[in-house]
């Protein structure tokens, strides 16, 4: 979320939550003809809705790592299939327009988990002053 940006609403958590379990069920059942579809082990990680329900983003990543690029093309190949499935599960005025997109926050975490775990913050770390050590708000030091 951008700075100054609004959190997103109860219902456009609600939708997103429905929409990714509809995504997920749709995958899970592997209904697609596109060969990058095809048999691969693919995880819905998250949905986000606009405010006006007419757009959404869906994160995913191939379970067990590897390529996501043609995962992503092959889901914009089946997005018309994909919204009709999406239809008949989620009951919604209209089914919003997908995009598709890579769920880069397990990579961020691993990389903000090896940082923390490298020897020189964990020198840092192990060497920092205790808390009792800092005076209080209200302590002159007295």
């Amino acid at each position: 979320m951008s700075r100054g940006a609004k959190p997103p609403s109860q219902r456009q958590l609600r939708v997103g939550e429905e929409l990714r379990h509809a995504i997920a069920m749709v995958i899970e059942r592997g209904e697609f003809r596109d060969p990058d579809l095809q048999n691969r082990a693919i995880t819905v990680t998250e949905v986000r809705v606009s405010p006006d329900l007419r757009n959404a983003t869906v994160f995913m990543v191939p379970l067990g790592g590897g390529d996501v690029k043609p995962i992503l093309e092959g889901m914009k190949r089946a997005k018309a299939f994909l919204r009709h499935e999406i239809a008949r599960m989620v009951e919604l005025r209209a089914v919003p327009d997908l995009w598709f997109q890579e769920d880069t926050t397990f990579d961020t975490a691993s990389r903000i988990d090896s940082i923390l775990n490298s020897p020189e913050v964990r020198r840092d770390i192990d060497h920092a002053p205790a808390e009792d050590d800092f005076p209080s708000d209200g302590d002159d030091g007295q």
